[in-house]
């Protein structure tokens, strides 16, 4: 049996939140593709109060960033990239080119293309993100994306050092100091200064989530990317300190990301609200994670793990950890997520930061019908065909003129006919 020890706000009040965010994107968009620059320089003043002579930032600026970095910091944003690198290219070589004859004269066949250009947006209002720009970019780079835009906006008044480091080290050929949603409309719509992308990448608030959602169709996206989220499975064999450190370590994200323990262990499900309140007394963002863990915090009881597994397969969470004594189990059954951490000795934090795999993933349940960012997201797998035969030619034909009659199609069934009138040999 499934018990709800402890429950988030109710799907009212989020429902609430939504529109009022929905509504203000609306009419910035709007505004944007009315005015163009001199609406986004209005916008940034508005919300970031940031207005330099330009916003892109000079190859001069770039370097300037980077050297007033210490070697260890760039040395490890080095390592980070690698490390991303190093799954991408697995991935993208584990992709391949097909053509295949499926009748003696049919070639079909697809190619996996890159998409030519993306604007990789790198949060950074609150906290200098730099790990977005090695998600976005790193991955873009390996799939073989030409250009490259980026852009993330002013921290504490200057351009934040570490991500304009990131950007540049990953490989963006256009560094911008913008942020919000007119960033994202800048780099979907194209200003006076900015050319238009292809497509949209990269985590941000609940308006860049949402400004990503309007334009999507003017131009592709990864994912629409809500509020960070976090389920924790265990069992007795994780402690509530572990569990605790795991749930606050995201719930810092922001105000309403939701962070749930799902447990077969009364004991732990027990012992939980306190050592979050021990913990809490002494985390710095303390402040934004209570609230966190106050209106978007769950426990959830279970018997067994197939319960757990189910019920974890409903919340489709964002980032799983799986602290049990048979991770395997999860790693078999469970079929809704965004990405898996099984074991103690991995957490979100690896994931996000540094181990290779992309953090960017799904939210809100979209862990049903996608997984996160890769370097797939990247390519369009375009098909082709060729027939080389009047045979082929004129068998094919022949079915797809009686399919198009059933269908009422004459256009398409004079196509198919014209072909086996010119083909078809003499008996």
């Amino acid at each position: 049996m499934i018990r709800h020890l402890k429950r988030s706000l109710a799907a009212e009040q989020k429902a609430e939140a939504d529109s009022q965010v929905r509504l203000t994107v609306e009419r910035i968009l709007a505004d944007i593709a009315s005015r163009g620059e001199a609406a986004v320089r209005d916008y940034s003043r508005q919300f970031d109060h940031w207005d330099p002579p330009a916003f892109r930032l000079s190859p001069h600026h770039i370097q300037e960033c980077i050297d007033s970095l210490p070697n260890q910091a760039i040395d490890d944003i080095l390592f980070a990239q690698q490390q991303i690198r190093n799954f991408a290219q697995a991935q993208k070589d584990a992709l391949r080119d097909l053509e295949v004859e499926t009748l003696p004269g049919v070639i079909l066949g697809h190619k996996n293309i890159p998409v030519n250009s993306i604007g990789s947006y790198v949060p950074g209002g609150k906290y200098p993100l730099l790990a977005s720009a090695h998600m976005s970019i790193v991955t873009a780079r390996v799939a073989g994306v030409k250009r490259i835009l980026s852009c993330a906006p002013p921290f504490e008044g200057k351009p934040a050092p570490a991500i304009v480091a990131a950007m540049h080290l990953a490989g963006a050929g256009e560094i911008y100091v913008l942020g919000g949603v007119q960033a994202v409309a800048a780099m979907a719509l194209g200003t006076e200064s900015m050319e238009p992308v292809d497509m949209l990448v990269g985590p941000g608030n609940a308006y860049v989530a949402e400004a990503k959602r309007q334009l999507f169709g003017r131009v592709g996206i990864d994912l629409l990317a809500g509020p960070t989220e976090t389920l924790i499975v265990a069992d007795d064999s994780c402690d509530a300190e572990m569990a605790a450190v795991d749930l606050l370590g995201q719930a810092e994200h922001g105000p309403t990301s939701p962070a749930i323990l799902l447990t077969n262990s009364s004991a732990l499900a027990q012992a939980l609200p306190a050592e979050m309140e021990r913990q809490l007394a002494k985390l710095p963002t303390a402040p934004v994670a209570s609230v966190a863990w106050r209106d978007y915090g769950e426990i959830i009881l279970c018997d067994t793990y197939e319960e757990m597994a189910a019920e974890a397969d409903r919340i489709a969470s964002e980032h799983v950890q799986i602290l049990t004594r048979d991770p395997d189990f999860f790693l078999s059954r469970m079929t809704n997520y965004g990405a898996l951490f099984l074991g103690p000795m991995t957490n979100v934090s690896y994931g996000d930061k540094v181990i290779g795999t992309n953090h960017t993933l799904p939210t809100r349940k979209a862990a049903r019908y996608t997984g996160g960012l890769w370097v797939g997201k990247f390519l369009k797998t375009c098909t082709y065909q060729r027939v080389t035969s009047a045979e082929a030619s004129v068998k094919i034909g022949e079915y797809c003129s009686r399919l198009c009659a059933l269908e009422g199609f004459a256009g398409h069934k004079e196509q198919a006919d014209l072909r086996v009138r010119r083909y078809r040999r003499d008996d």
